[in-house]
Protein backbone atom coordinates (compact mmCIF):
# COMPACT_ATOMS: atom_id res chain seq x y z
CA UNK A 1 0.00 0.00 0.00
CA UNK A 2 2.53 2.61 0.85
CA UNK A 3 4.53 1.55 -2.61
CA UNK A 4 1.31 2.28 -4.28
CA UNK A 5 1.01 5.55 -2.80
CA UNK A 6 4.57 6.69 -3.01
CA UNK A 7 4.47 4.95 -6.40
CA UNK A 8 1.15 7.54 -7.34
CA UNK A 9 2.51 10.27 -5.55
CA UNK A 10 6.18 10.40 -7.56
CA UNK A 11 4.22 10.21 -10.73
CA UNK A 12 1.89 12.98 -10.52
CA UNK A 13 4.89 14.87 -9.29
CA UNK A 14 6.84 14.36 -12.47
CA UNK A 15 3.50 14.47 -14.60
CA UNK A 16 2.81 18.30 -13.00
CA UNK A 17 6.36 18.92 -14.16
CA UNK A 18 5.66 18.49 -17.74
CA UNK A 19 2.06 19.75 -17.50
CA UNK A 20 3.91 23.11 -16.23
CA UNK A 21 6.00 23.59 -19.10
CA UNK A 22 3.57 23.65 -21.53
CA UNK A 23 3.26 27.69 -21.42
CA UNK A 24 4.98 30.05 -22.56
CA UNK A 25 5.63 31.52 -19.32
CA UNK A 26 9.91 30.83 -18.44
CA UNK A 27 13.10 31.79 -20.04
CA UNK A 28 13.50 31.23 -24.22
CA UNK A 29 16.38 31.81 -26.57
CA UNK A 30 15.12 33.58 -29.78
CA UNK A 31 16.62 31.63 -33.22
CA UNK A 32 18.06 34.17 -35.92
CA UNK A 33 15.82 33.11 -38.94
CA UNK A 34 18.85 33.20 -41.66
CA UNK A 35 21.68 32.13 -39.29
CA UNK A 36 20.06 29.84 -36.99
CA UNK A 37 22.29 31.34 -34.30
CA UNK A 38 21.13 32.30 -30.92
CA UNK A 39 20.14 35.78 -30.90
CA UNK A 40 18.53 36.74 -27.43
CA UNK A 41 17.38 35.17 -24.00
CA UNK A 42 13.61 36.33 -23.46
CA UNK A 43 11.92 35.97 -20.58
CA UNK A 44 8.25 35.43 -20.70
CA UNK A 45 6.21 36.35 -17.37
CA UNK A 46 2.29 35.64 -16.44
CA UNK A 47 0.50 38.68 -15.41
CA UNK A 48 -2.94 38.00 -14.06
CA UNK A 49 -3.14 35.55 -17.15
CA UNK A 50 -1.63 38.62 -19.83
CA UNK A 51 2.08 37.72 -20.70
CA UNK A 52 4.60 39.96 -21.28
CA UNK A 53 7.76 39.39 -22.10
CA UNK A 54 11.49 41.00 -21.83
CA UNK A 55 14.98 40.93 -23.89
CA UNK A 56 17.36 40.23 -20.73
CA UNK A 57 20.53 39.14 -22.97
CA UNK A 58 21.66 40.10 -26.43
CA UNK A 59 23.61 36.63 -27.00
CA UNK A 60 25.07 37.46 -31.06
CA UNK A 61 28.98 37.70 -30.78
CA UNK A 62 28.48 40.80 -32.78
CA UNK A 63 25.50 42.41 -30.65
CA UNK A 64 26.22 45.94 -29.19
CA UNK A 65 25.00 45.55 -25.46
CA UNK A 66 23.81 49.57 -25.66
CA UNK A 67 21.83 49.13 -28.44
CA UNK A 68 18.36 50.99 -28.59
CA UNK A 69 15.09 50.78 -30.28
CA UNK A 70 15.57 53.71 -32.70
CA UNK A 71 13.37 52.92 -34.97
CA UNK A 72 10.58 51.89 -32.50
CA UNK A 73 7.19 54.69 -32.40
CA UNK A 74 5.71 53.80 -29.08
CA UNK A 75 6.81 54.47 -25.42
CA UNK A 76 9.38 51.81 -26.21
CA UNK A 77 11.55 54.84 -28.89
CA UNK A 78 15.04 54.56 -27.97
CA UNK A 79 14.76 52.67 -25.20
CA UNK A 80 17.91 50.28 -24.32
CA UNK A 81 16.99 46.56 -26.08
CA UNK A 82 18.54 45.07 -22.93
CA UNK A 83 15.40 45.22 -20.84
CA UNK A 84 13.16 46.27 -23.40
CA UNK A 85 8.83 44.63 -23.22
CA UNK A 86 8.68 42.77 -26.79
CA UNK A 87 5.89 40.72 -25.67
CA UNK A 88 2.84 42.60 -24.71
CA UNK A 89 -1.21 41.22 -24.12
CA UNK A 90 -1.26 37.57 -25.09
CA UNK A 91 -3.66 35.62 -23.35
CA UNK A 92 -4.48 31.73 -23.81
CA UNK A 93 -6.96 31.09 -26.05
CA UNK A 94 -9.77 29.01 -24.57
CA UNK A 95 -9.28 25.39 -24.46
CA UNK A 96 -6.13 25.49 -26.08
CA UNK A 97 -2.34 25.58 -25.71
CA UNK A 98 -2.25 28.65 -27.50
CA UNK A 99 -1.62 32.41 -26.46
CA UNK A 100 -2.98 35.29 -28.60
CA UNK A 101 -4.26 38.78 -28.89
CA UNK A 102 -1.09 40.53 -27.89
CA UNK A 103 1.53 41.75 -29.77
CA UNK A 104 5.28 41.65 -30.28
CA UNK A 105 7.61 43.84 -31.69
CA UNK A 106 10.60 43.12 -33.62
CA UNK A 107 13.75 45.69 -32.20
CA UNK A 108 15.60 46.02 -35.17
CA UNK A 109 13.42 47.70 -37.18
CA UNK A 110 10.63 48.96 -34.50
CA UNK A 111 7.68 47.05 -35.74
CA UNK A 112 4.81 45.11 -34.07
CA UNK A 113 3.23 42.54 -35.38
CA UNK A 114 0.08 40.51 -34.01
CA UNK A 115 1.15 37.44 -31.86
CA UNK A 116 0.56 34.07 -31.31
CA UNK A 117 2.52 31.22 -28.96
CA UNK A 118 2.38 28.01 -29.00
CA UNK A 119 4.33 25.41 -26.62
CA UNK A 120 5.36 22.59 -28.68
CA UNK A 121 7.63 19.44 -28.04
CA UNK A 122 5.91 19.11 -24.40
CA UNK A 123 7.16 22.99 -23.72
CA UNK A 124 10.65 22.54 -24.78
CA UNK A 125 10.30 24.77 -27.99
CA UNK A 126 8.09 27.62 -28.42
CA UNK A 127 6.40 28.83 -31.64
CA UNK A 128 6.03 32.57 -32.10
CA UNK A 129 4.27 33.80 -35.07
CA UNK A 130 4.09 37.78 -35.45
CA UNK A 131 2.28 38.48 -38.16
CA UNK A 132 -0.24 41.65 -39.83
CA UNK A 133 -3.36 41.07 -41.60
CA UNK A 134 -2.17 36.93 -41.35
CA UNK A 135 0.58 37.38 -43.69
CA UNK A 136 4.03 36.70 -41.28
CA UNK A 137 6.58 34.43 -40.21
CA UNK A 138 7.16 31.80 -37.36
CA UNK A 139 10.30 31.67 -35.59
CA UNK A 140 10.75 28.64 -33.09
CA UNK A 141 12.30 29.56 -29.80
CA UNK A 142 14.04 27.08 -27.41
CA UNK A 143 13.75 26.97 -23.29
CA UNK A 144 16.41 27.33 -21.35
CA UNK A 145 16.51 24.95 -18.74
CA UNK A 146 17.88 25.86 -15.69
Amino acid sequence: MIKTSLSALLLAVCASGVWAQNTPVGTWHSIDDKTQEIKSEIVIADNGGVLSGKVVKLLRKEAKQDAVCDQCTDDRKDKPVLGLEIIRGAQKAEGKDVWEGGKILDPENGKAYTLRLTPIEAGKKLEVRGSVFGIGRTQTWVRVMN
